[in-house]
């Protein structure tokens, strides 16, 4: 039977329960143990895929087509395995659940409550995952902050099942934050205590606090918060900023923080950590032989987990790479003719990014032109795609009111269009094209070089696609539809002949990479990226030899 380990967080939100979670799956995985994390979010939506990202970052999309929220990405990442529908339980899929059950009568002559049937179905969900044998332990990450009104029922549900299961197949991690005053010149644990008191007085009590702080607690400060919160000081575990994520499960292991997990769930016979792949991918960020500089051009870039994937993915190609990807956000809505060229010269690298809606389109557009005429390697996701084919059919083909049917739906060169199975939906949510597809890609393409394949399977989000009706017109003037989707024959690739790196994808690979594995459209951008920047810097010594001549 799987142990149960729920991570808790107090003080105040975005403290980094997702990475504590990961990591800490990472170093249990890293020992032997078969481990999965699932998230449960306390917001009504049923998922978060009808969501603004600046409300809450980016969709992240299982395979099995779930929009789920971007914590599942970290999970992935960290853990190098598929996660899915069950992996990510919001509020609002309980109540639902609840309310089908007491319409179909289920609940026949009772008053239904959120203690129990509320209560009842959360804990199904929790234990769910940990009840065909496939993992020795899940982690459950609670969303919110302990005290916030919305995530008093996932509480209460822990409390109950702390209460029903034995000792050692349950534990609490409680993340907190150990502020510290300049003027005073002191770390505080007051806030911790207050969130531990506050979790405490809803029936739970942490078995491990895990102090968020930007200065090394010292060994009197862990003792004190050991003594008010109750807990042993060896369960106090330090968790100071560092400079990048995927240094944090190596923190953790020097703090033994799997140890005491051990310890407290009484788990026998694992191995040492095996963390070889991990530490060599450390050594690679942290020690790049080159720097490139790659131009995001989004029109939700003023919040970074908009694009987060996106920016996973270059710190993974860039650490095999042995680059270092300096990511410059550009917002879409500010570029035009005038000011494009100044906005893009210094970039080694351009990426556009996916999105829905109007804004920001036209200066999409412009930046793919820019890339196009300047050899710059260009790399399109899903709406970035679906740019620059509308950028090729006005600035080539000469079809200046080409358009996405998205943006106009009067256009009369309609190069983007709803496709077929999308038009008679009237609901948003979860009705997108959603989830992993196949896709054949032609022999001796640019793709095929990039995934040394002619057959792979990518994940998906979207409503429109390339419209076929107008493919040998792209064809015949240079842009290849090299991927396309074996039963449906929809386009999920174009490349530019010609061009030293010009590709754009339907699908969303940036979901797919992780640390041990990243993704080869990534990998082989940065690469052409290098390249750039090299004959940018050979040409510019060249012009300075010349000169002192």
């Amino acid at each position: 039977m799987a142990k149960y380990i729920f991570v808790t967080g107090g003080v105040t939100s975005s403290l980094g329960k997702g990475i504590i979670a990961a990591s800490l799956a990472k170093l249990l995985q890293s020992r032997g143990l078969k481990v999965t994390i699932q998230k449960f979010d306390p917001y009504i939506n049923v998922d978060p895929g009808t969501l603004n990202p600046y409300e809450h970052g980016e969709c992240y999309v299982t395979d099995d087509g779930a929009e789920t929220d971007l914590d599942l990405g970290h999970y992935e990442r960290f853990l190098n395995i598929p996660t899915s529908q069950a992996n990510n339980v919001t509020t609002g899929r309980i109540y639902q659940t609840v309310i089908n059950k007491e319409r179909e009568g289920e609940y026949l002559g009772k008053t239904v409550q959120v203690i129990p049937h509320i209560t009842d179905e959360i804990k199904r969900r929790m234990l769910l995952l940990g009840e065909n044998g496939k993992y020795d332990i899940v982690i459950t990450e609670l969303g919110g902050t302990v005290g916030d009104i919305e995530s008093l029922p996932f509480v209460e549900a822990v409390r109950q099942l702390q209460w029903e299961m034995p000792e050692e197949d349950c534990m609490v991690v409680h993340l907190t934050l150990i502020p510290y005053l300049k003027a005073a010149k002191e770390l505080k644990t007051k806030p911790t205590q207050h969130s531990v008191r506050l979790l405490s007085q809803e029936g739970v009590h942490p078995n491990v606090i895990v102090c968020r702080t930007e200065h090394a607690l010292s060994d009197e400060l862990k003792r004190k918060i050991a003594l008010f919160c109750n807990v042993k000081p060896n369960a106090v575990i330090e968790a100071m900023d560092a400079g990048t994520i995927y240094e944090v499960p190596m923190k953790m292991l020097q703090e033994g923080l799997d140890l005491i997990v051990l310890k407290k769930l009484r788990i026998n016979g694992y191995s040492a950590p095996e963390l070889s792949k991990w530490r060599g991918f450390l050594d690679k960020l942290n020690h790049p032989k080159s720097r490139v500089t790659i131009g995001l051009i989004g029109k939700y870039i003023e919040l970074q987990d908009a694009y987060k994937s996106i920016l996973e993915a270059f710190i993974h190609a860039g650490a095999i790479n042995e680059c270092k990807v300096q990511v410059v956000n550009i917002h879409s809505e500010f570029i035009n003719d005038d000011n494009v060229q100044e906005k893009l010269k210094d970039l080694d690298g351009l990426l556009v990014a996916p999105g829905f809606g109007s804004r920001g389109i036209e200066g999409k557009i412009i930046a793919v032109k820019y890339a196009r005429e300047n050899n710059l390697p260009f790399f399109g996701i899903c709406l970035g795609m679906q740019m620059a084919v509308i950028e090729f059919a006005r600035n080539v083909l000469g079809w200046k009111d080409a358009n996405s049917t998205e943006m106009n739906t009067a256009t009369p060169y309609p190069v983007i269009a709803l496709m077929e199975e999308q038009k008679k939906i009237k609901k948003k949510g979860g009705t997108m094209r959603l989830g992993a597809y196949p896709c054949s890609i032609e022999q001796g393409s640019l793709a095929n070089k990039i995934y040394q394949s002619t057959e792979i399977s990518e994940r998906h989000r979207h409503r429109w696609e390339f419209n076929n009706n107008f493919i040998k017109d792209f064809t015949n003037a240079g842009l290849q539809p090299s991927g396309k989707n074996p039963a449906t024959g929809l386009v999920e690739i174009v490349e530019l002949t010609g061009h030293p790196f010009f590709i754009g994808v339907q699908y969303h690979p940036e979901l797919k990479s992780t640390v041990e594995n990243p993704h080869p459209v990534f990998v082989h951008f940065v690469q052409a990226a290098k390249k750039f920047a090299e004959a940018k810097a050979e040409a510019k010594a060249g012009k300075l030899e010349k000169h002192t001549v």
